[in-house]
């Protein structure tokens, strides 16, 4: 009878999903989340009020902006941004705790955030972009949330700007349908998880072999 082979030790992958509002990205997130082991979602703080149901701490960290713009002062976040007159940030700290320990995050932020978080920790991050099968599909969708007029010109302004950087992304999927985009998310994690060079236990393990 075989012995089950032994955990191989590798560092933990940054998987960021980025898309314009209404792209799918959190969904898939979340699906991913809810159905991959050793996979969390990294909580972001915001300097935003907590919409109906959300949770500090599960859905954002909330926090007023002396205690974000502080924060960032001290270095304590990988990324950070001002978007729709609030302050977004990934808190460096529990991050970089998770992929020391073969944890893997996914992200959910957008094309600034995925440069600066590729900066911040080279070589852990892989960078998914998700487009909309149109853009009046997803005008369809971000109407559905029932903006007003004003507000959803502007979301889609921002969203032609979002989908112009595509291009600075390893992987594009586009999510027509949710399944197939989430098993193709899916894929891309986990083909990240097993890069040679992340696995920071393939040494010994190898070696191990003949035992």
């Amino acid at each position: 009878m075989s012995t089950p082979a032994l955990p191989i030790a590798r560092r933990g992958v940054c998987l960021v999903l980025a898309a314009p509002s209404g792209g799918g990205k959190s969904a898939i997130a979340r699906r991913l989340v809810a159905s991959e082991a050793n996979l969390a979602l990294s909580v972001s703080m915001t300097t935003r009020a907590p919409r109906a149901g959300e949770r500090d701490g599960v859905d954002y960290l909330f926090r007023e902006q002396a205690a974000f713009d502080a924060l960032a002062a001290a270095g304590g976040f990988l990324e950070w941004a001002h978007v729709f007159d609030h302050s977004y940030g990934t808190p460096r700290a529990p991050v970089e705790a998770a992929l020391a320990s073969g944890r893997d995050m996914v992200f959910d932020i957008d094309w600034q955030g995925h440069r600066s978080l590729r900066a911040a920790l080279p070589g852990d991050v892989v960078g998914v972009f998700i487009l909309p099968p149109s853009l009046r599909v997803l005008e369809e969708r971000l109407r559905g949330r029932g903006d007003g007029e004003a507000a959803l010109a502007r979301r889609m302004a921002r969203a032609r700007d979002e989908i112009s950087h595509w291009d600075e992304f390893d992987h594009v999927i586009v999510n027509d349908e949710f399944e197939a985009a989430v098993a193709a998310v899916r894929a891309v994690l986990h083909a990240a998880r097993s890069a040679r060079t992340r696995q920071t236990g393939l040494q010994d393990f190898v070696a191990r072999l003949g035992d």
